[in-house]
């Protein structure tokens, strides 16, 4: 089957760009601040991508345009590894620098060679660094928050495709050549162009379940401060600040401080499962159902997207353990009345300074691991933990 090379771009730049203009104006809808802007601007760069290898394939002449396409090709695939990498809240300064010199690099190589550096100039600069972001962006999916989803395995598998195709397609294009009829076949324009609508349908579908995880607690549910305590839920730098307070006092006073962290299981599955609507519900009901249910001169404090903490000074280790059992039924109770029914997955853990010490983070890090260890246990969805 001998397809139009000019044919086979404009198809490719239809998907690419209906796919992107839907996941963009998704992203705004859902207010999301998050990976999915990143995702964004990755699905705007395939679009500046394939709408400039149109102009390529219809106007020869225009040699700036290849320049404009690698760039942008290189950027596309960069931010999917950064959308990554955001997801799970891991550093973005170094990578986002990479990533825009990788850009330059690859626009700067079709530049030096000018117009008579042909199809093919610069490629190798825009080859490795695709195979080297994708392979990235493969590992973060494995990696982090992105780990616990199904859904990043895809997304994962899509990027190391791209990468082992970009890893035989430097391969062949080194030392095979650009004219010769192994790289035409396997990994000319059109085969790649077909290779890529698959892998961005994908990678569409991928990005915008991952996203929807997100957005019903990061794109409408904003941490609150002091100064707008709109449901009485302190940030995690507040609460860190706060708690450091409250155990130099109890300390001095050898007073017995408690954490209690509450985590929240399946609301990705939820979202997938029931729509982002009753994903909604359920977390607004979870976030008010810990402050209203938690002692009154309690600290109350976002633990991530899934979690949240409650510090308070008790009298007695039963004490802490009465009112974490106290914020778990209610939180129980709370959430049968919403969602149609649908319960999530909840583990309360409790942390105590007579057995951790009066370190805020140390208080913190049991308290998570205990309320993780709740989540899946068949025995009790509350446990005390230990320093180990």
């Amino acid at each position: 089957m001998n397809l139009e090379i000019a044919s086979v771009l404009v198809v490719t730049a239809l998907v690419i760009n209906v796919s992107g203009i839907l996941f963009i104006v998704e992203t705004l809808l859902r207010r999301d601040e998050g990976a999915g802007r990143v995702w964004a601007l990755a699905f705007l760069a395939a679009m500046l991508t394939t709408l400039a290898y149109v102009i390529w394939a219809q106007s020869p002449d225009a040699w700036w345009a290849v320049a404009v396409g690698n760039g942008a090709f290189v950027a596309g695939t960069g931010c999917m590894w950064l959308g990554c990498r955001r997801f799970n809240d891991r550093a973005m300064g170094w990578s986002s620098f990479l990533v825009a010199t990788a850009v330059l690099a690859a626009a700067i190589a079709v530049i030096v060679e000018g117009p008579d550096g042909g199809d093919w100039a610069g490629a190798l600069w825009m080859f490795v660094p695709l195979l080297v972001f994708a392979g990235f962006g493969a590992v973060e999916c494995l990696r982090g928050e992105l780990r616990d989803s199904k859904t990043a395995w895809v997304l994962g598998a899509v990027l190391g495709f791209q990468s082992l195709f970009y890893v035989s397609r430097t391969t062949a294009f080194v030392t095979s050549g650009p004219d010769s009829s192994l790289f035409q076949q396997a990994f000319g324009t059109v085969s790649t162009s077909l290779l890529t609508i698959t892998l961005t349908i994908v990678a569409v579908v991928s990005t915008s379940v991952l996203r929807a995880t997100r957005a019903p607690m990061r794109g409408y549910l904003n941490p609150t401060g002091f100064n707008a305590p709109r449901d009485g839920i302190l940030s995690s730098e507040e609460f860190a600040t706060a708690m450091a307070e409250l155990c130099a006092r109890a300390r001095w006073r050898s007073e017995l401080v408690g954490v209690v962290a509450v985590r929240v299981d399946d609301l990705e599955q939820i979202s997938t499962a029931f729509g982002s609507e009753v994903a909604r519900a359920v977390t607004e009901t979870w976030r008010t159902g810990v402050r209203r249910h938690a002692p009154s001169n309690a600290l109350v404090a976002e633990d991530g997207p899934t979690g949240l903490l409650v510090g308070v000074v008790v009298d007695a280790p039963a004490q802490a353990r009465r009112q974490a059992a106290v914020i778990y039924r209610g939180l129980f109770d709370d959430l049968g009345r919403v969602g149609g029914g649908v319960i999530p997955v909840v583990g309360v853990g409790v942390a105590l300074s007579d057995a951790v010490g009066y370190e805020p983070d140390a208080l913190v890090q049991v308290a998570r691991d205990a309320a993780s260890r709740a989540a899946v246990s068949v025995e009790s969805s509350v446990l005390v933990g230990d320093d180990e």
